[in-house]
C-alpha cells in the first residue's frame, strides 16, 4: 500500500467547531442501477423549446438541437431521460407532434398556462436521445387520454413497419422503431391539479386496462404505475395499496415524486435526506405488503421519477397567471450551494436504498429547476446542483456499501453522512460525503480496510464561504468541485469538511484485495 496525499482547496474554520468523525463499513445494500442517474425533460417553460432544442443557437446540430446542452448532458452522465411530462403530458395528444412540422397544431397546455407549437415531438425526442446517448422513458396520457391513444402511440414508436402508424413513423423519417422499453402509465393523478384527476381506484383500472393492452404488444415492456405525487398527500399509503391491489401483476415499478425547498430553516434544509429516507421506506413497505398477499405480483422497485430541490409553491401561482406564451420563463431557479449539498446527499440516499429504488430522474434538465442552464446565443453552463450529480453518477453499476457513523449527534443522526461505492471488478471506489451542519466542521476518518484502497485518485470539495452563493451567466464557475486535501493511511482515508459541504473521493484499490 502507498499513502496518497490531494493537496488544493483549504476551507478555513473555526478548530473549536469541528467533530471527530469516525465512519465504519457495513455490508452491501445493492448494485447501482445506471438508471438512478436519471434526469426528466417537460414541455414546460424553457425546458425544450430554448433549453434542449433551439435551431438558431451557434452550436445547434442539423436536427435543431443545441450542442453545448447535448455536451453538458453527457458530462453530467445522465442515463434515462423521461419525456413529456409531468402535469403536461396529461393533457397531451402525441399525434399533434409527429409529421411535417408545418403542419403540426399549435394548442393550448392548460397545465403551465402555455402555447404548445409542436415543433419538437416524439420522433425529435427519439433522436434527440440517441444524440445524447441516453435511453428514452415515456410517459403517456392516462388524465384526458385513454387506452386507445396509448396503444397507438407504443405501436407508432415500436413496431417496424407494414401498419399505418408504423409506416407513418418510417414516413416522418425514423425507418428504424424507437424501441422504448420504459414507459409511465401517467403522471401524479392522484393530485387534484391533474388534468384528468382521479381516484385511487378510477386510476388503477385505467392503469391495468393500459397495462394489460400494452403487454398484448409486448409483454418485456417495463411499465411505471403513477404512485403519490408527494409524502403531504392525504392519500399517501392508501393511494400506492389500491393501485398495486390492482396492477401488481402488470408493472414493474410503482413512482413517486419528492421535491424540497428551504424554508427559513437551513439546518432542517441540510436534512432533506433523511425525509426521503423516510419516504422510501414507506413506499416500500407497502410494495412489500401487496407481494405478500398477491401471489401474481411482479418483483415492483420504485421509480423515484421526480426528485430534487424545489420550491413547489410556485405552482399556485403559475396556475393563475393571465394569458397564454410560447416558452415562458418558469420555474428558472438559480441554484446555491446548499441547494447542491441538499442534491448531493439526496443522490447518497438514493444510493443506500438501491435495493429498492432502480429508476430515478432528477426534474428537470435543462432551465425548469435543472443542473444545465442556457440562453440564447451563449453557451450553457452548470448549475451548482451539476456537479454532485456528475460526480455521483461515476457509482453506476456499483456495489453500494452500507456504513455506520459514531456520532450520533442529533435527535435526527450524525451531521455528516458517507456513502461507498465500490466497481465490480473491485478496482475503484467512490466514496461520496456530506456535512449537513450549518455551523460545524467535520474531520472524518472513514475505515476502508476491508476494501485494499491503495492511493486516493482524487478529491474534491464542493463549498463556498457563502452557502447561498450561485453560478450565473457572469460568473459561471463560482461553485464547483475544487482538489481538498485527502489522506489514505492504512487503509484510512482522512478529510476536513467545513460547514454546508459535499465532498467526492475516488481511489484505486489492490484487485482481490491482494
Amino acid at each position: 500500500m502507498r499513502a496518497s496525499t490531494v493537496h488544493h482547496l483549504r476551507p478555513t474554520a473555526d478548530p473549536a467547531a469541528s467533530d471527530h468523525v469516525g465512519i465504519t463499513l457495513g455490508p452491501a445494500v445493492g448494485t447501482a442501477s445506471p438508471r438512478l442517474f436519471g434526469s426528466f425533460v417537460e414541455h414546460l417553460g424553457r425546458g425544450v423549446y430554448g433549453g434542449i432544442y433551439e435551431p438558431g443557437h451557434p452550436s445547434a446540430t442539423s436536427e435543431g438541437f443545441r450542442g453545448d446542452v447535448l455536451e453538458l448532458v453527457r458530462e453530467l452522465g445522465v442515463t434515462v431521460v423521461r419525456y413529456p411530462g409531468g402535469n403536461f403530458v396529461s393533457g397531451y395528444d402525441w399525434r399533434d407532434g409527429v409529421g411535417p412540422r408545418d403542419r403540426r397544431p399549435s394548442r393550448l397546455d392548460l397545465a403551465w398556462k402555455s402555447i404548445e407549437t409542436n415543433e419538437f415531438g416524439t420522433d425529435e425526442f427519439a433522436a434527440w436521445c440517441r444524440a445524447a446517448g441516453v435511453e428514452p422513458m415515456l410517459a403517456i396520457n392516462l388524465g384526458l387520454g385513454d387506452t386507445a391513444s396509448a396503444v397507438r402511440l407504443l405501436e407508432y414508436t415500436n413496431h417496424p413497419s407494414g401498419t399505418e402508424l408504423s409506416d407513418e413513423r418510417v414516413a416522418n423519417g425514423s425507418p428504424e422503431p424507437h424501441d422504448v422499453r420504459l414507459w409511465c402509465l401517467g403522471n401524479e393523478l392522484d393530485g387534484p391539479w391533474q388534468l384528468g384527476h382521479r381516484t385511487a381506484e378510477g386510476y388503477a383500472e385505467i392503469a391495468a386496462v393500459t397495462a394489460s393492452a400494452m403487454r398484448m404488444f409486448d409483454p418485456e415492456l417495463e411499465l411505471v404505475a403513477v404512485g403519490s405525487s408527494n409524502a403531504e398527500m392525504p392519500t399517501f399509503g392508501a393511494w400506492e395499496q389500491t393501485v398495486l391491489e390492482r396492477t401488481a401483476g402488470l408493472v414493474d415499478f410503482l413512482s413517486c415524486h419528492i421535491y424540497f425547498y428551504e424554508d427559513d430553516d437551513l439546518g432542517a434544509f441540510l436534512r432533506s435526506a433523511r425525509v426521503l429516507d423516510g419516504f422510501l421506506e414507506k413506499v416500500d413497505a407497502v410494495i412489500r405488503h401487496v407481494k405478500a398477499t398477491q401471489p401474481d405480483a411482479r418483483d415492483v422497485k420504485i421509480s423515484l421519477d421526480e426528485w430534487n430541490v424545489w420550491d413547489h409553491r410556485e405552482y399556485g401561482g403559475i396556475a393563475s397567471r393571465p394569458g397564454f406564451e410560447i416558452a415562458p420563463r418558469l420555474l428558472e431557479v438559480d441554484y446555491t450551494v446548499a441547494d447542491a449539498v441538499v442534491v448531493g446527499s439526496l443522490l447518497q440516499s438514493i444510493l443506500t436504498h438501491c435495493d429498492i429504488v432502480t429508476i430515478a430522474a432528477m426534474a428537470q434538465l435543462v432551465n425548469v429547476i435543472g443542473p444545465i442552464r442556457a440562453e440564447p446565443g451563449t453557451p450553457a453552463w452548470r448549475q451548482t446542483i451539476f456537479h454532485p450529480f456528475a460526480a455521483a453518477a461515476r457509482s453506476a453499476g456499483h456495489t453500494v456499501i452500507s456504513t455506520r457513523t459514531d456520532a450520533a449527534d442529533t435527535a435526527d443522526g450524525a451531521d455528516t453522512v458517507a456513502t461507498v461505492t465500490q466497481s465490480a471488478d473491485g478496482t475503484a471506489v467512490e466514496v461520496m460525503l456530506t456535512n449537513r451542519s450549518p455551523e460545524r466542521s467535520a474531520d472524518v476518518d472513514l475505515d476502508l480496510r476491508s476494501l485494499a484502497p491503495d492511493a486516493v485518485e482524487s478529491a474534491q470539495l464542493l463549498w463556498d464561504p457563502d452557502a447561498h452563493a450561485s453560478n450565473t451567466a457572469d460568473d459561471r464557475d463560482r461553485v464547483v468541485l475544487r482538489p481538498v486535501p485527502a489522506v489514505l493511511g492504512e487503509g484510512r482515508l482522512r478529510l476536513s469538511l467545513p460547514p454546508v459541504s459535499w465532498a467526492a473521493v475516488r481511489l484505486s484499490c489492490r484487485p482481490n484485495g491482494g
